[in-house]
């Protein structure tokens, strides 16, 4: 764009950030980018939460200190390097578990971001002019000698210059289109060439959700509900099995006036009790162990998952079939976790009903004399 050359696609885009990939710094990825990644991107559920410094600052495109070697760090990468800004990195050319050699330039770490529980808190974030600066970064052209004597070229490893742009290339573009309704046919048009693919990464997502998360889901969801039924069963059978104990017990509170219906809701209210016991049991017990796996999970994924972090929100005005268009149906957003507390109490209710009907059909006289 600074070249002033137009875009097949320009009238249709709305913001275009390119990235370079190839380069590790430890373990972790190094991408070469432009600051309109952490300016105009947005994540979250609803992609309303734009990434904030915990230190420093974004990378220039040429800063007054370090030129074109700045870099940004993401929360997880400064926290297992020890970084600190103002401390030179220096990213390895390829994978370094595979004999990657450490670059002999680096870049300079101006800004560390704040947790943000994406991928992006695992990975390094170098300015795209010094990463093409990097040695064997540069794209190689059949003609740089002319160009280099005719002066149109510039030295790859000349730091002080950026690299023309006829030795540059991206492996990817972040590219957001001025309307959704466009991208499907960018997407097909892209991909009918030979020079590059395009992807629509929600879909992506998406294929990978319904192909392999979701079956997951419902088996787990399946054994859930065997857990809780079986477990109902349970309290069914001890309630049950602790009425010929209670006979008396029963009998003396009907002699002192209670009705039959106080019998019966004293014992759905005992098999209530024991279902909310055992869940809020249950539930501690998972998310503490989710806390406690938390320090591993983050390590693997990226992902920080607190004590008190719910199952994702569902639509409850959906799920009972009510248009979705609407602007407070929308806004019905649950978590699946927070439905279990009714769904306990039904079970509750559902199991206790036979031995209440028993210790309502319980005979005052006869459990006095026995």
């Amino acid at each position: 764009l600074r070249a002033g050359r137009g875009g097949r696609f320009s009238q249709f885009t709305e913001m275009a950030i390119p990235l370079c990939l190839g380069d590790y710094f430890g373990r972790f990825r190094s991408v070469g980018t432009t600051s309109d990644f952490f300016e105009k991107l947005t994540f979250g559920e609803d992609g309303d939460r734009q990434y904030a410094f915990a230190e420093g600052r974004n990378f220039q495109v040429t800063g007054e200190k370090y030129g074109y070697f700045e870099a940004v760090v993401g929360a997880t990468v400064a926290r297992e390097m020890a970084l600190e800004l103002g401390q030179k990195i220096s990213p390895t050319h390829g994978d370094p578990e595979q004999g990657g050699a450490a670059h002999a330039a680096g870049f300079y770490v101006v800004g560390i971001l704040e947790p943000s529980g994406t991928p992006n808190d695992r990975a390094v974030f170098v300015n795209i002019e010094g990463f093409y600066l990097m040695e064997d970064h540069a794209k190689p052209i059949e003609t740089s000698d002319e160009l280099f004597s005719t002066g149109t070229a510039r030295p790859v490893h000349d730091h002080r210059l950026p690299l023309p742009l006829e030795q540059r290339e991206v492996t990817a573009v972040l590219v957001r289109t001025v309307n959704p309704i466009v991208s499907a046919g960018i997407q097909n048009t892209i991909n009918e060439g030979q020079t590059a693919q395009a992807v629509l990464p929600v879909l992506e997502i998406f294929l990978l959700f319904d192909t392999f998360v979701r079956p997951l889901q419902r088996v787990l969801l399946l054994l859930t509900v065997m857990i809780c039924v079986v477990s109902g069963v349970g309290i069914l059978v001890s309630i049950y099995n602790s009425m010929s104990e209670r006979r008396h017990e029963i009998a003396v509170i009907r002699a002192l006036g209670a009705g039959r219906n106080t019998v019966v809701t004293l014992i759905l209210l005992e098999s209530v009790f024991l279902s909310l016991a055992g869940g809020a049991l249950g539930w501690t017990l998972g998310h503490g162990l989710n806390r406690l796996a938390s320090p591993r999970i983050e390590q693997q994924t990226g992902v920080k998952v607190g004590f008190f972090d719910l199952a994702p929100p569902v639509n409850l005005a959906e799920m009972l079939g009510a248009d979705s268009s609407i602007a407070w149906v929308q806004k019905l957003r649950v978590s699946s976790e927070l439905l279990l507390i009714p769904g306990l109490i039904a079970l509750a209710i559902l199991v206790g009903l036979v031995p209440a009907i028993a210790a309502y059909r319980t005979d005052v006289a006869e459990a006095l004399d026995s």
